[in-house]
């Protein structure tokens, strides 16, 4: 696949140069979820809907670059904790209204206790992702619902939506999102799989983190997303359920968030 593109890209982009990245300095996580194409034929508008990583380490350069988005609503995705230790900076100017779902990480703290007896292997640190991503498919849901309830308002657009490295609440919620609009499973995948190759890892890790450890932590894994989808499904019986009743997307709901994000 082609290297990602600037966010000058034509509105005629192909799946192949997708997704459009907005270049930062202290972000490199942010794109625009638009372009892809939906099994009705109709595409995803750009410069509707941004996901991204923590916005805290944004230079004065990146909010113009930010501003310029137009961005309206942001949904921070981050724990209490994590927001508190790292604010997002901000464009002062312009009308930004930060929203706060937080869905508190179950990773660090266990991967903490980990560490510190020595004895943290990539495979445990595997199966602390599992449980976090199977709590977003079900304690956390009503988040992402929120989420949907902001995305139904018009003039909360353009919205942006992420955690701090932009994989894997974010990851689920493009994800779901993408599902949402009526993207093929092949292409939500990719989406959330691009974190691989677009992510510089701002992550600080302590430094005598093993290497398969480390790996498997910054690394977007596609079973992980595979079954938290297939879990958020089969919990409600079937994707109209899960968009109706989980995500409150009833059928004229559906029909609006179709209509406000796709062309």
């Amino acid at each position: 696949m082609p290297a990602d593109q600037p966010t000058s890209l034509p509105n005629t982009a192909t799946e192949t140069s997708l997704p459009r990245v907005v270049t930062l300095e202290g972000c490199s996580n942010l794109r625009d979820l638009g372009g892809y194409r939906a099994a009705d034929g109709r595409r995803v508008r750009f410069g509707r809907v941004f996901r991204s990583a923590s916005l805290a380490g944004l230079t004065q350069a990146d909010q113009t670059t930010f501003a310029a988005t137009g961005i309206r609503t942001i949904c921070d995705l981050r724990g209490e904790r994590e927001a508190a230790r790292a604010p997002s900076c901000l464009p002062a100017t312009g009308r930004i209204e930060v929203v706060r779902l937080p869905i508190e990480p179950r990773v660090g703290a266990s991967l903490r206790d980990l560490l510190k007896r020595e004895e943290a292997t990539g495979e445990d640190v595997h199966d602390l992702l599992r449980t976090a991503y199977t709590a977003y498919a079900t304690d956390h849901l009503p988040r992402y619902r929120a989420m949907f309830g902001l995305l139904l308002q018009e003039e909360r657009l353009p919205l942006l939506f992420h955690c701090s490295a932009g994989k894997d609440r974010t990851g689920f919620g493009a994800a779901l999102l993408l599902t949402a609009l009526g993207v093929p499973r092949e292409t939500v995948i990719a989406d959330y799989l691009a974190t691989n190759r677009i992510w510089k890892r701002e992550h600080a890790l302590p430094p005598n983190t093993p290497a398969d450890v480390r790996d498997t932590l910054l690394t977007a894994h596609q079973p992980l997303i595979e079954s938290a989808l297939d879990l958020a499904v089969a919990s409600h019986g079937s994707l109209e359920a899960l968009l109706e009743r989980g995500l409150g997307l009833d059928a004229a709901r559906l029909d609006r968030l179709r209509a406000a994000l796709l062309e």
